[in-house]
């Protein structure tokens, strides 16, 4: 699939203790803060594999919504351990972080490579692409959440379309923001939208709105909306925040930090 980049980031403030062992805490609710939380893991992960015996206080104030489909979890962990790579100056290169993230989680490796890529394989495998044109993404997110792997072992990859992936690469390197539009697909709708009728519901609305290109991202429950007019971005999210309790308008980076 091809990936790409928003201006909606947690932020993550990472100190060593005296002690061994690593403290985490989220300004948000439903954010695990033991070991099931992605950022836990890569910091585990790196203290193990470079023997660092120092401990650490994680605290990831959250501005991405939780259970998304945004990858929020994954870009914590992913700033984790390029933040750990300098305070430690352990001198990894980015290939070299994008595979200590691949053993936490598929969307990891791109959230350090960040920019706008081609995943394949489990998600590992990142090809740089052209950054699309800017312009602003409206995100909406229906006060539900969804389980990803939930949504993958419900997919019957007999049943799917595939979206047209070289269509869209082809528009990227186009520069195309009406081909982008034309090309966007996602075969996770299959399963996210019967369970979840609002998405289909928010979709509908953001066309009728005047958005030029309507998709759900990963796994939903998130929407987003893409036009290349502040005024309409807006108009979408004052008429969607009747709807959803989660409503940003962003703007698309695409490029790497």
């Amino acid at each position: 699939m091809v990936m790409t980049t928003v201006d909606l980031a947690d932020h993550i403030e990472i100190e060593e203790t005296n002690r061994e062992d690593i403290y985490i805490r989220a300004t948000a609710p439903f954010v695990p803060e033991d070991e099931r939380n992605l950022a836990y893991k890569a910091a585990a992960l790196m203290k193990e594999r470079f023997r660092i015996q120092r401990g650490l206080s994680i605290i990831i104030h959250k501005q991405i919504p939780v259970a998304a489909g945004l990858a929020g979890g994954s870009s914590d962990a992913a700033a984790t351990i390029r933040a750990l790579n300098r305070l430690w100056n352990l001198n990894l290169s980015t290939e070299e972080m994008m595979r200590l993230g691949t053993e936490i989680g598929s969307d990891v490796a791109f959230c350090v490579h960040g920019g706008t890529a081609l995943a394949t394989g489990r998600g590992e495998k990142i090809k740089a692409l052209p950054a699309p044109p800017s312009c602003w993404v409206v995100l909406a997110k229906p006060p539900v959440a969804v389980s990803t792997g939930n949504v993958y072992s419900a997919l019957n990859l007999q049943a799917i379309s595939h979206p047209n992936v070289q269509g869209m690469i082809q528009a990227l390197r186009e520069g195309s923001f009406e081909n982008i539009c034309r090309h966007l697909g996602n075969v996770l709708e299959s399963v996210t939208i019967p369970a979840v009728p609002e998405v289909g519901q928010i979709k509908t609305l953001m066309k009728k709105l005047g958005a030029d290109g309507v998709l759900m991202s990963g796994s939903g429950p998130t929407v987003f909306g893409l036009t290349q007019y502040e005024s309409r971005a807006q108009k979408l999210v004052n008429s969607l925040k009747g709807f959803c309790g989660d409503v940003y308008a962003v703007r698309l980076i695409g490029r790497p930090s």
